[in-house]
C-alpha cells in the first residue's frame, strides 16, 4: 500500500490566516511529501489584500521536508472559476491526490483512508471521487467502512486525474441535456429530483450561482460515476460564520458536527452499488430535493456550500 504521506495534497486558501493555521497544524503533523497550495486574489470591492497576503503566508510555513508548489492569483476568480482553476492545476500535474479547504480540519486517519482507497479504486472508472464528510449520522447499516453514493461530499475529498478531466466548469452541454430531459433518465420516478437539478443547473450555467462543485455533480452524473463516502465522519468544517462565503450560518448543524477516527483495516463493500437509502437522507437534508419549495431548496443547498 501507498504512504499516505506520498499522496499530493491540494490546500486551497484565500482570506482566513487563522483558521489556515489550523489546517497547516493537522498537516505538520501528516507530513505530506507533496504539497500543493492554490489562493485566490482578493476582492476588488473588499480590503482584504492584507489578509489575503497572510493566509498564503501562513499556508506557505512549511517546516518538514516537502516539496510545495503554489498557484497564486494575482486577480480574484470567485468560488466558482478560482476553485476550478486551482483544481484543474492541481490534477495537471498530479495523477491522483487530496483537496484540503482552508476551514476543513481532517482527523488523522482521513490520509490513510483516502490513500487506500485512491489505491484500490484508481483503474475503476465507476468511482470518481473519495469523500471524507458524511453527514446521515446513525441508524444506517456501517457493517462496512464507506459506501457508494451518487453525490459529492467536498469538505475533504481525493479524486484522481481521469475523473477531474472530465468536469466542466462552465456546463457547456447543459442546454442540450436539458432540452433532451437527460435528468429524467437519472431518476425517471422522482419529478422532484428532476425539477431540484434542473433549476440548480439552469442557475449555474446562467452565471447566478459562483461555485464550482455543480459541475463536478453534473460531470459524475454524466460518466455514469459514484463518489465513496466514509461511513464516520472524518473532517470538521470549522468555517462557519459571517466571513464565510457560503456557510454563514454559525447555527446550522453542519457547524457543530465534530470528527471521529476511522477504524483499520478497512472493511470493503462487495459491490460499487448506490446505497439508495443513504442517497435520500441526503436529498432530504443536505440538498432538500423533496423539500415545499424550489426556492427553500435550492437556498438550503446554497447555504450548505462553501
Amino acid at each position: 500500500m501507498i504512504d499516505p504521506r506520498d499522496v499530493p495534497v491540494l490546500l486551497i486558501v484565500f482570506n482566513r490566516p487563522e483558521l489556515t493555521v489550523r489546517v497547516m497544524d493537522v498537516l505538520r503533523e501528516h507530513q505530506p511529501t507533496r504539497l500543493y497550495i492554490a489562493g485566490d486574489g482578493p476582492r476588488p470591492d473588499r480590503s482584504e489584500a492584507d489578509l489575503v497576503a497572510a493566509t498564503r503566508a501562513t499556508a506557505l510555513d512549511v517546516d518538514w521536508p516537502c516539496e510545495v508548489h503554489t498557484l497564486f492569483q494575482d486577480v480574484n476568480l470567485g468560488c466558482r472559476f478560482g476553485v476550478q482553476a486551482a483544481l484543474d492545476w492541481f490534477y495537471s500535474e498530479v495523477d491522483e491526490g487530496i483537496v484540503l479547504e482552508d476551514d476543513v480540519i481532517p482527523d488523522a486517519t482521513f490520509f490513510p483512508f483516502m490513500a487506500e482507497l485512491l489505491e484500490r479504486y484508481r483503474d475503476d472508472p465507476r468511482v470518481m471521487m473519495i469523500s471524507g464528510d458524511y453527514f446521515a449520522g446513525r441508524g444506517f447499516d456501517n457493517r462496512y467502512s464507506y459506501y457508494f453514493t451518487r453525490y459529492t461530499n467536498i469538505w475533504g475529498w481525493a479524486t484522481w486525474r481521469r475523473a477531474w478531466q472530465q468536469s466542466d466548469a462552465r456546463l457547456t452541454d447543459w442546454p442540450r441535456l436539458r432540452q433532451d430531459h437527460w435528468l429524467s433518465t437519472i431518476a425517471p420516478d422522482d419529478p422532484s429530483f428532476v425539477e431540484y437539478w434542473t433549476s440548480v443547473f439552469d442557475r449555474v450555467h446562467a452565471g447566478e450561482i459562483d461555485t464550482w462543485d455543480y459541475a463536478w455533480i453534473l460531470a459524475m452524473w454524466r460518466a455514469g460515476g459514484v463518489a465513496a463516502q466514509s461511513c464516520v465522519n472524518l473532517v470538521t468544517n470549522v468555517g462557519f460564520g459571517p466571513d464565510a462565503t457560503h456557510t454563514i450560518d454559525g447555527g446550522a448543524w453542519q457547524a457543530e458536527l465534530g470528527s471521529s477516527p476511522m477504524t483499520f483495516p478497512l472493511r470493503h463493500p462487495p459491490a460499487v452499488e448506490v446505497d439508495r437509502r443513504r442517497d435520500q437522507w441526503s436529498e432530504m437534508h443536505l440538498f432538500g430535493s423533496h423539500r415545499p419549495t424550489l426556492t427553500q431548496r435550492v437556498t438550503q443547498r446554497l447555504r450548505n456550500l462553501r
